[in-house]
């Protein structure tokens, strides 16, 4: 079941002793991750650059919708933008949940597939009742192709606090982003209306509140004490947090 939205990659309740299985992580991988493993060692088509991996992690080539490992071999998965590639998400999610006992998923929302699409980006996606929906991207309605990503990727969340405060505390709004136990359900190309609508019709105000439930102003309030203070920890901790730089894997493989 999904358990909680982090407010961002750094937000995770990963252990100290855990083992942690990162999938797909490409040019962008997580420093607490264990083992790495991606499908495609010299294709960037689905990411923005070649493999990146620490001195201290395990790489495997695999696919995720047939994964090499054992069940519940791991502690901790994380998936962090890859499944809005997949071929099966079905399949992807049920590999994900087969090899570890919890986890953090992160795809592109509507929204942000709208404003800063890819190619490589075979679904739409949506949180919807605690499920993750998938819509494929050629048969929606409107403009996918127009890419503001220069500017609400690049430019202002480096820019602006106030965007980046939004991008942080409305964790649906551009992103889906959520931890999850034991595991968590999904929908494909869904038939029935009540999921279908909300990639093919226009949103009326009982679809937006069921994406964007109201909150109390004192909810408001501590949401934005937390955000405040995860950014201000996540600024101090990159300008003093000693780590070593992620390597080329081929540069790690001639070293071995």
């Amino acid at each position: 079941m999904i358990t909680r939205h982090p407010l961002g990659r750094h937000d995770l309740t990963i252990k100290r002793k855990d083992m942690v299985l990162e999938i797909g992580s490409g040019h962008n991988p997580m420093y607490r991750s264990d083992v790495i493993a991606d499908k495609f060692m010299q294709d960037n088509t689905h990411r923005c650059g070649e493999i990146l991996i620490y001195p201290h992690q395990q790489f495997i080539q695999a696919d995720g919708e047939l994964l090499p490992f054992g069940e519940k071999a791991f502690d901790y998965v994380i998936c962090n933008q890859v499944l809005e590639h997949a071929e099966n998400p079905e399949k992807f999610i049920a590999e994900i949940v087969r090899v570890g006992k919890r986890g953090y998923i992160e795809t592109p929302s509507m929204l942000g597939e709208l404003m800063f699409p890819k190619e490589s980006h075979k679904w739409v996606i949506l949180l919807v009742d605690n499920k993750l929906v998938f819509y494929e991207k050629a048969r929606m309605p409107g403009n996918y192709r127009n890419n503001y990503g220069e500017v609400f990727l690049n430019y202002l969340p480096y820019q602006s606090l106030p965007f980046k405060m939004l991008y942080v505390s409305e964790p649906n709004l551009m992103l889906n982003r959520f931890e999850w136990n034991g595991d968590f359900e999904c929908l494909v190309n869904p038939q029935d209306d009540y999921y279908s609508r909300f990639f093919t019709q226009k949103w009326d105000r009982e679809m937006t509140m069921k994406i964007f439930p109201p909150r109390r102003g004192i909810t408001e309030i501590r949401r934005t004490l937390r955000v405040s203070y995860y950014l201000i920890r996540e600024k101090i901790a990159q300008k003093f947090r000693k780590r070593p730089d992620p390597l080329p894997l081929s540069a790690l493989r001639k070293r071995l």
